[in-house]
């Protein structure tokens, strides 16, 4: 394992013109436009302006000034024109059994079709595009499309509300609105149009509306309701348009999409990331942490990366990284136990994955569903490896993970990065001979981080600072769509004289220099002046046998100054009167005692994002009664209400109610 030192984090080249000529290097493997008279496709490969406290702006980044690509002619239009359309670029597998495979020919004849009707539509470059639709093949396809013309995306998780899909069609400013008349979620077709309509029935800038029919019936789609004039189906406007479009190349700062996060406080950020720089590092990230190390076998791979398509992750390594690689990828609409847990294991048989990129919420459920392994009726020979993503992987998560769906054998990419770096920035090599479970490591070639405190003093191991991006890559967010002073607030302010990106997670170096993730620096909890971290507890309760899942949140206590609540998601028969103290006295042994919880609340689901990281926010603010903030990024929203009956209930009674794991 790498040592982390002051002068030069592990595997960062030694000086600044070494880790652009990285950059540089890792950019010629993409499609460039070539410019007559100079040996590179741009004059500059990274220009920086520091950031400016007294105006409150972040710092100006660019990568590749001068130098033009399309986006989606890398990732569909050059591997036909290298001979491979008949590769597989997708296989879709819809949650009824739907399945549909798409060749790389097939894929760029779809994108220049949608192309094209976004055209006919009035959609040009610089227009926004707000796409609302499940995971489904039209989603890569529109996705793509958008970006052909060199116009900007913005994805919207199809379960998320009409509120939440009002706030992001304003404040992008969105022309066109792409949606669905519906979308199957756990063996139920759900309507969608009805929160669209109500989302675009405001004062926006939506001049259409472009709706695929996923689940209606032919004879039905008379009843879907459709304005006229505004709105118009997928199949009409995409499937008669035609299927030859000549891709423009566009300046590599192009804003290629605007992604929301989940705000701690106030209202989402719309990060803004551009062409050149995020699809360099996406495309070179995904080929070093996922690829087959000997390129003579990379046509066998079957990647599955299990985010939703709306989450930077999907962005990076279910879109832009995989398919701007050439790669052969699953996508699955529907949730991972619909119609039966070992739905994920079928899939994973049935397409040949070799590698399986999820969140550590998911690892979690499937040790609740399969607490005695996988079902020996399951082939899981064809995986060859491992990834988490989303927050830091519990220890007993991570071995339960590699020992039952990597054969005990398979390396783990523990990976850490979040929607602003947009790539990621820490993980293990897949190559490493050892892994420590739930370690990040070390940064990725071309990036640095260190931990530090307030002052930006390198803490010593063992000590929780903050983690900063010292040495940012190329797909760094350039700004907060509309809000450059959030921008500079949120990430450079702290930190800015020595112009480091602060991350807004708290982390600690070990003895070997290798870095963990310990969560949201808000999540640290100070109890008698002991710093504690919300992950290493919930690792505590996650290793006992009864714990599914857990989030752990600090509470105002007079004496202590926080309290640890903890709550948990149990085994369906684990529920018993002395739970309680019995993962109390867990926790006590696994940390010490001033770990130990003075709350333990079991309940039925803990409040997620979409990327799987727990809401700790939302729990204290739950637990002591107060103003809920934004939860417009939950994943599953019904989590509060059975939250809140549990509470209710608990405070009638004075003890933990029996609450069965409905964990879904």
């Amino acid at each position: 394992m790498g040592v982390a030192t002051e002068t030069a984090p592990a595997n960062l080249p030694a000086t600044e013109e070494e880790r652009i000529a990285f950059w540089e290097a890792a950019a010629l493997r993409l499609d460039w436009e070539d410019v007559p008279g100079q040996d590179k496709p741009w004059h500059t490969a990274h220009r920086r302006v520091p950031a400016d406290a007294a105006a409150g702006m972040g710092p100006q980044i660019s990568w590749f000034d001068g130098g033009k690509l399309n986006v989606a002619h890398n990732c569909v239009d050059r591997h036909v024109a290298a001979g491979r359309g008949d590769k597989v670029a997708l296989h879709f597998e819809g949650e009824p059994g739907d399945r549909r495979t798409i060749t790389y020919a097939e894929l760029q004849r779809d994108v220049a079709k949608a192309a094209n009707a976004l055209l006919d539509l009035g959609i040009t470059k610089g227009d926004r595009v707000v796409i609302y639709l499940p995971v489904i093949p039209e989603t890569v396809i529109i996705t793509l499309a958008v970006a052909r013309i060199g116009a900007i995306h913005s994805l919207v998780f199809g379960g998320f509300s009409a509120e939440a899909l009002k706030f992001r069609v304003e404040d992008t400013g969105a022309k066109l609105l792409v949606t669905t008349d519906g979308q199957f979620r756990r063996g139920v077709a759900v309507p969608v149009k009805a929160n669209a309509d109500a989302a675009v029935a405001g004062d926006n800038a939506i001049e259409r509306v472009l709706v695929v029919n996923r689940t209606a019936a032919p004879d039905l789609l008379g009843s879907v309701p459709m304005t006229a004039g505004r709105d118009v189906w997928w199949h009409d406007a995409v499937g008669r348009a035609s299927d030859v479009h000549e891709p423009e190349a566009f300046d590599a700062e192009t804003p290629l999409f605007i992604m929301y996060t989940s705000g701690t406080t106030g209202k989402p950020k719309g990060l803004v990331h551009t062409s050149g720089g995020y699809l360099t590092q996406a495309s070179w990230s995904f080929e070093h942490l996922f690829s087959n190390p000997d390129p003579a076998l990379r046509d066998r791979d079957v990647h599955w990366c299990t985010a939703d398509l709306a989450w930077v992750t999907a962005h990076t390594y279910e879109l832009y990284g995989p398919l701007s690689n050439g790669a052969t990828q699953v996508i699955f609409e529907g949730t991972p136990n619909t119609p039966h847990p070992g739905r994920h294991f079928e899939i994973i048989e049935r397409y040949g994955v070799t590698q399986y990129y999820t969140a550590p919420t998911l690892v979690r459920s499937l040790m609740g569903w399969f607490p005695d392994g996988v079902p020996a009726g399951y082939d899981l020979s064809s995986i060859r490896l491992l990834g988490t993503v989303g927050e830091a992987v519990n220890p007993e998560a991570w071995r339960w993970f590699r020992e039952n769906v990597g054969a005990g054998t398979a390396p783990v990419v523990d990976t850490w990065w979040q929607s602003e770096t947009g790539a990621t920035i820490l993980s293990p090599a897949p190559t490493d001979a050892d892994f420590k479970p739930g370690c990040a490591a070390r940064p990725l070639p071309g990036v640095g981080t260190r931990i530090v405190d307030e002052a930006g003093t390198t803490v010593p191991p063992g000590v929780q600072g903050f983690i900063v991006v010292d040495a940012p890559g190329p797909a760094i967010a350039r700004t907060v769509w509309g809000n450059p002073q959030r921008y500079f607030d949120s990430y450079w302010r702290q930190f800015v004289e020595q112009g480091w990106f602060l991350a807004g997670d708290g982390a600690k170096y070990d003895d070997d220099g290798d870095i963990w993730i310990l969560g949201r620096v808000d999540d640290t909890l100070n109890v008698s002046g002991h710093l504690l971290s919300t992950i290493e507890i919930e690792s505590a309760l996650v290793s006992h046998p009864d714990v599914v899942e857990a989030g752990v949140c600090p509470v105002a206590d007079p004496k202590t100054g926080h309290a640890i609540v903890a709550f948990v998601v149990l085994k369906d028969s684990a529920v018993t009167e002395d739970i309680a103290s019995e993962l109390k006295a867990h926790v006590a042994t696994q940390i010490g005692p001033i770990a130990k919880p003075r709350d333990v609340v079991v309940v039925p689901d803990v409040p997620k994002t979409r990327s799987g990281k727990i809401m700790r926010r939302l729990l204290t603010q739950l637990f002591e009664g107060t103003t809920l903030g934004d939860t417009t990024s939950l994943q599953n929203e019904p989590s509060i209400a059975g939250i809140q009956t549990v509470l209710r209930d608990r405070n009638n009674t004075g003890n933990t109610p029996e609450v069965r794991n409905t964990n879904d």
